[in-house]
C-alpha cells in the first residue's frame, strides 16, 4: 500500500517534475494544497520517514514538542519541522521551517541545499551549517525566525528523521501546531524579523 509521501512522490514523477530543483519547488508548494493532510501520528508513522535515538547535524527532524517556557512564549509550534544546526546543553538547536510562510519556506530551502555535503539526497545528505555562518550571512536572512533551541526532556514523541530524498515532499505539508497565535499570524511576525 502506498504511503502519504509515495503519492505525492508519485504524482511528481507522472508530472514529469525533476526532483530538487527550483520548479519542483514550486510543485510540491502547489500540489500539497491539493491533497488531504494525514493526521499527525499517521505521517510520523509514514514508513518513508525514520525513527532515531540519535539526531545528527544537518539532517531533517519532526516531533511532538512541550516547551518549558510555553506559558510565556507569545506563540510556539508543538510539531516543528527543524534541520538540526548543533548540541546545547540539554537539547539541540534547530531551524524550524514552520516559522516561513510556504513561499519565504521555498527560497529558504532553496538557499539551504546550497550548503549540503552533496548532491545525491540519500542518507548520505545532511546540510553543512553553523550558527556563526547563518548570522553573517545576509543571503541566509531568513533564519532569523527559524532558529530555536529545544529542549530533549520536552520532546514528547519520537524523533522522526525525514530522509533528505523526501524533503521536499514534506516540506510544505501544513503540519504545523502553533499555539497562541495562527500559522499566518507567525508568517507576518517572522517576515518582519528579515524585511
Amino acid at each position: 500500500m502506498a504511503t502519504f509521501i509515495n503519492r505525492i512522490e508519485d504524482r511528481a514523477t507522472l508530472a514529469g517534475i525533476e526532483r530538487n530543483t527550483k520548479e519542483s519547488l514550486k510543485w510540491f508548494k502547489r500540489e500539497i494544497q491539493s491533497i488531504n493532510m494525514p493526521s499527525r501520528p499517521k505521517l510520523m508513522a509514514d514508513e518513508n520517514l525514520d525513527y532515531t535515538n540519535k539526531p545528527l547535524i544537518g539532517r531533517m527532524f519532526m516531533y511532538l514538542y512541550d516547551p518549558k517556557h510555553k506559558k510565556t512564549l507569545p506563540y510556539y509550534d508543538r510539531f516543528p519541522l527543524i534541520f538540526l544546526i548543533d548540541r546545547a546543553e540539554g537539547g539541540f538547536y534547530g531551524l524550524n521551517l514552520h516559522y516561513l510562510s510556504p513561499k519565504y519556506r521555498a527560497i529558504f530551502f532553496d538557499q539551504l541545499t546550497e550548503y549540503t555535503n552533496n548532491e545525491k539526497y540519500n542518507k548520505t545528505t545532511r546540510l553543512r551549517l553553523k550558527y556563526s555562518f547563518l548570522a553573517s550571512n545576509a543571503k541566509l536572512r531568513y533564519f532569523a525566525p527559524c532558529f530555536k533551541r529545544y529542549l530533549t526532556d520536552h520532546i514528547k514523541s519520537r524523533i522522526v528523521e525525514v530522509p533528505a530524498q523526501h524533503w521536499e515532499s514534506v516540506l510544505f505539508l501544513p503540519s504545523e501546531q502553533f499555539k497562541k497565535v495562527r500559522a499566518q499570524g507567525v508568517w507576518a511576525r517572522s517576515k518582519k524579523q528579515f524585511t
